[in-house]
């Protein structure tokens, strides 16, 4: 027995779990037509593989029709659903690990116009501001309906083989009957605490009816909304009290904060650059108040963190979720004695920001999760040794090499820096994305312990990549960026990297003309602004930054603001020309009909980059394949099989921005489903 205090094992009601650590409920939005069929099961039971005490589904399943996923939900209303939570459950309970899911009524935190378009409903009129819609006022009837299909739904997953339900109250419906800022019903159900609570009540009492004793039953809930007129922190320790005392929950699941808006989910659920572990002594205060199992989740991306959680006696489970969609074998790591070897989260959220603006989760630097059929974890070994030479040392070419060098293969890494990086090293130059260079380090620890041989300051060029003799040569040598975007005066700009990485000194008055929506964008405008230069960003587009994504832009918009950044939109810089020390801006629409001029001292043009592919053309005559990839053979995840030149020395592949400006994880995913099949 390891007196590790997060590999303890910890009895909850009759449910003993293995050690501390948890994956809280989230949704990855990986189900099928709202069921977590064979894709929703692989992701689930991988995290119980890696030795995760319990896992929990859906962030949340919905129980209602009238709560209309906003994203691709669980639909726990139907009964179609059962054989399909059986076989998942099933499957992690073989692995040793416990299972519970999350049930939710959102509430007004929908939209009426998704699913069946019934009305949203609340205890208010009250909008809320993330998802827009005006909900109906709650009637009893709703109320009435709503109180059995969260039974209805909990029954269900009991007959699935769930270890238990949980409660998804803070920022849906359950929560927005507890909160003085939402609740605007009469009696029974509004006024007082004890009226506003009931409607939890009433649905814990109607669940547990169903599903007995025998049956974990918690809630995730906020005991501090930090917003005026909301729940404070007195009343929530009270409501604390309350969920204890009513003998119907066996743990409380311990939230701060508010998520009816994207900078307070930003709070709640911090980013890169910001805090770890903010609510943890919050969750701590409410364990020591109710003397009650508690659990807690927000920002715990490290082992160091979780072992202070469980060793200080914060709480008794600590979520590590965002940091198991990184690496779902945490767990089976420290008990190795392999922590070194854990990837690690670097805050990045792109997993969740990419749900609402591209369908599903992915991890930034582990494009393995979601796709666990098709694309391994951990890669098998080869049954033919190879030399595989990777020309670049950036996120693409390091993924190749270590993927690689874990099959058995002898691999080179020739780069031209005097440091593996790329355009990761250029984006850490900011504080708040320091993290991302965890991306690099942890690559380069792994190629070290497989033998990848480095050799920097080396411009590789034909000839010295035929003389290491390659079966393989991966071009991963990135992109320049393209500034070439003007009907005149491109010589006059600068590009938003020169800013970031100093190259360029900045200016006093400055556009910067952005159209590839990324981070570059925003990153060159807080360097500006931040050396006190007057800064305006313009975009073509209907928004900026549409790449940088919601909880992202967070942290961007409360420095810029702040530093009285100007953002126009749907206006695009067509030509630049020298006035003397002073630069003449030309400005269209795509819309038509504009003619404007600004007179600037600097241009900065961010649009993505031009791949630097030279080698790559130089090598393509004499490789077997003339560098051209099967995508049959890529998405099937089989090797590749293609001889265009029989005569030909190598083959040849190019990955990342090599091909296109695109974006780090799709690098990282071209450098991995490649090389696991070499």
């Amino acid at each position: 027995m390891s007196n590790d205090p997060p590999l303890q094992p910890y009895k909850l009601k009759h449910l003993t779990l293995r050690n501390r650590i948890i994956v809280t409920s989230h949704e990855p939005a990986y189900p099928e037509d709202g069921m977590p069929k064979e894709r929703y099961r692989a992701y689930t039971v991988e995290r119980a593989k890696g030795g995760v005490a319990m896992t929990m589904t859906a962030g949340s399943a919905a129980v209602s029709k009238d709560s209309p996923p906003v994203f691709n939900n669980l639909l726990a209303y139907k009964d179609e659903i059962v054989p399909w939570i059986k076989e998942m459950t099933d499957a992690v309970h073989a692995e040793g690990a416990a299972i519970m899911i999350q049930l939710t009524h959102l509430g007004r935190r929908t939209r009426w116009d998704k699913a069946d378009w019934l009305p949203v409903v609340a205890p208010s009129h009250h909008r809320e501001a993330a998802h827009r819609a005006f909900p109906k006022k709650i009637e009893d009837w709703d109320i009435e309906r709503i109180i059995k299909d969260f039974a209805d739904a909990a029954e269900r997953m009991k007959a699935g083989g769930m270890d238990g339900v949980e409660l998804e109250a803070y920022g849906h419906l359950i929560d927005q009957f507890s909160s003085p800022l939402t609740n605007e019903l009469d009696g029974p159900y509004g006024g007082s605490l004890d009226n506003r609570m009931r409607f939890c009540f009433d649905v814990l009492k109607a669940i547990r009816g169903r599903v007995g004793d025998d049956f974990i039953l918690g809630v995730r809930y906020t005991a501090d909304e930090r917003l005026p007129g909301g729940t404070g922190k007195a009343e929530g320790l009270e409501i604390s009290r309350r969920l204890k005392q009513s003998g119907l929950v066996d743990y409380l699941n311990i939230i701060r904060g508010h998520i009816d808006t994207d900078p307070g989910l930003t709070d709640v659920i911090p980013i890169q650059g910001m805090a770890n572990s903010p609510h943890l002594d919050f969750a701590g205060e409410i364990r020591a108040a109710t003397e009650f199992p508690t659990f807690h989740a927000a920002k715990v991306p490290d082992v160091a963190t979780a072992r202070h959680a469980i060793a200080s006696g914060k709480v008794d489970m600590i979520g590590m979720t965002r940091a198991h969609m990184t690496d779902p074998h945490i767990v089976r790591k420290i008990i190795e004695k392999r922590e070194d070897d854990i990837r690690p989260c670097v805050g990045a959220n792109y997993c969740l920001d990419r749900i609402y603006q591209g369908g599903a989760a992915y991890c930034i630097h582990n494009a393995a999760t979601g796709r666990e059929l098709t694309m391994p974890h951990v890669a098998s070994k080869a049954a033919l040794k190879k030399k595989v030479v990777v020309v670049g040392a950036g996120p693409a070419g390091l993924e190749a090499a270590r993927v690689a060098s874990e099959r058995g293969h002898e691999v080179v890494v020739l780069e031209a820096a005097n440091s593996a990086g790329g355009q990761i090293r250029l984006t850490a130059q900011s504080p708040r994305r320091r993290e991302m260079m965890s991306i690099i380090d942890w690559r380069m620890g792994q190629c070290e312990k497989h033998g990848v041989t480095f050799r920097f300051n080396t411009w590789a060029d034909a000839e010295t990549v035929e003389a290491e003799n390659p079966d393989v040569v991966i071009i991963a040598t990135g992109g320049l960026p393209h500034t070439e975007v003007l009907s005149r005066g491109n010589e006059l700009v600068v590009s938003a990297w020169d800013i970031i990485s100093g190259d360029v000194k900045p200016g006093s008055n400055v556009l910067i003309f952005d159209d590839a929506g990324d981070h570059a964008g925003l990153q060159a405008a807080e360097f500006l602004a931040n050396a006190g230069a007057n800064v305006e960003i313009m975009t073509p587009d209907r928004s900026f930054a549409p790449e940088v994504m919601a909880m992202n832009l967070v942290p961007y918009m409360r420095s810029l603001q702040k530093l009285d950044v100007t953002f126009t939109v749907t206006y695009r810089l067509e030509a630049v020309e020298k006035d003397g020390n002073q630069l003449i801006a030309h400005v269209g629409s795509d819309y038509g009909g504009v003619a404007k001029r600004r007179t600037v001292d600097q241009v900065v043009v961010n649009h993505g980059t031009i791949p630097l592919d030279e080698l790559y053309f130089e090598l393509k005559p004499r490789s077997k394949n003339l560098g051209e990839v099967s995508y049959e053979e890529l998405i099937a995840g089989t090797p590749q099989s293609v001889l265009r030149n029989p005569g030909g020395r190598y083959q040849l592949y190019r990955i990342g921005d090599a091909v296109a400006a695109r974006n780090t994880h799709a690098a990282i995913y071209d450098g991995l489903r490649l090389a696991k099949d070499i």
